[in-house]
């Protein structure tokens, strides 16, 4: 056994690769991934970006598309749509083998309509219909918008991956859109899933930055300790959401319980270790997304013990340590919750104007 599927088998976490790429599906890295104990995969706007741009894979079939009279962001969907598709093929043993636990594939709704209710609504549902597979996620984010539009979904039976979760509050009201929308679907509940993507280390990127600028020894002190600290008190709203009399009426009808999934886990400080992120958040009922070089880390030297809830009051007192020496962590939230709306939007905007680009002249030839 590999230690990604002793991370499963011993501690109930889900790994989850956080990437995908045409050359991994036809070149076959994917399904080795998987055969390593990868239960799952996310994508986002700046991955299918990076994807698209960095390689020639999809350069025929995006020529193929505009000949045929397809506009760009048509091709784009198109592209996307098949990359997801293939890869759902290779993760549906998995899917079926846990009984609908594991074996997703995340596609994510267009980021310009991050504050868009209806149009997000609109845009799942398309998604959902267009890529009918049971282990399909649309990714909704947890705008103040996006919370409502799960709420809906959810209602309709469909299962969601709600993303750009930075605080605590925010998690709270995802956490009750999703039990509201299962009481609204008078459909089979054990059929609906969810997963909500609490973000780590950009956490730590913002706060310690603000930290750094406070400057005292004691905020100073604090540095790298906010992500985790908020992570672990956020798997205790987990386990305190779903449970009780309002929860076992949902649970006894079939319900599923909604997994937190631990996204953002690479350290961005080299100075932080490799698995800080993986290592300090492992515990039952929860997914941790990782890109392929944490998987690899983790894979080589990350820890089983499981930690997330290992001391719940320390974490607390470190997150009212943090806002003792000045930092604001309910705008930490608001401020990473627009860079990551903003962040999505540009990569997919740099995208579709690369590949006008690249249609306008002529395609199969770089832009």
């Amino acid at each position: 056994m590999t230690r990604l599927q002793d991370l499963y088998y011993e501690q109930g976490q889900s790994p989850w690769l956080d990437n995908l790429r045409r050359g991994w599906i036809t070149g076959g890295e994917l399904a080795r991934w998987v055969e390593r104990g990868v239960r799952g995969i996310t994508s986002n706007p700046t991955i299918f970006q990076k994807a698209i741009s960095s390689s020639d894979e999809y350069d025929a079939q995006f020529g193929e598309l505009i000949h045929g009279g397809q506009a760009v962001d048509a091709a784009y969907w198109t592209m996307v749509t098949d990359d997801i598709e293939d890869a759902l093929r290779i993760l549906r043993p998995v899917h079926d083998e846990s009984d609908g636990v594991d074996g997703f594939v995340s596609i994510e709704v267009a980021p310009d309509l991050a504050r868009d209710r209806d149009g997000t609504v609109a845009s799942a549902r398309e998604l959902h219909d267009r890529i009918a597979e049971p282990n399909l996620y649309v990714k909704v984010p947890a705008t103040a918008e996006g919370v409502e539009a799960i709420r809906i979904l959810v209602g309709e039976g469909r299962n969601i991956n709600v993303t750009l979760i930075f605080g605590l509050d925010r998690y709270d009201e995802v956490m009750e859109a999703y039990i509201s929308g299962l009481e609204a679907y008078d459909g089979d509940l054990s059929r609906v899933t969810s997963v909500a993507s609490f973000f780590v280390s950009r956490v730590d990127t913002e706060v310690d930055r603000r930290l750094e600028a406070i400057g005292t020894d004691a905020a100073l002190a604090l540095r790298g300790k906010a992500a985790v600290a908020q992570a672990q008190l956020a798997y205790q709203r987990f386990l305190e959401k779903f449970r009780g009399p309002r929860w076992q009426a949902l649970a006894d009808r079939g319900a599923r319980v909604q997994r937190p999934l631990w996204a953002s886990t690479s350290t961005k400080n080299p100075a932080y270790p490799d698995t800080m992120y993986v290592d300090t958040l492992v515990g039952p009922d929860s997914v941790n997304t990782m890109p392929e070089a944490t998987l690899d880390a983790f894979e080589d030297h990350g820890s089983l013990a499981r930690s997330v809830d290992a001391d719940p009051a320390a974490a607390q007192r470190t997150l009212d340590a943090i806002e003792e020496v000045g930092v604001d962590l309910d705008e930490v939230s608001r401020v990473l919750e627009d860079q990551g709306v903003a962040t999505f939007a540009k990569s997919f905007d740099e995208l579709i104007s690369a590949l006008e680009a690249k249609a306008e002249s002529g395609p199969g030839r770089s832009a």
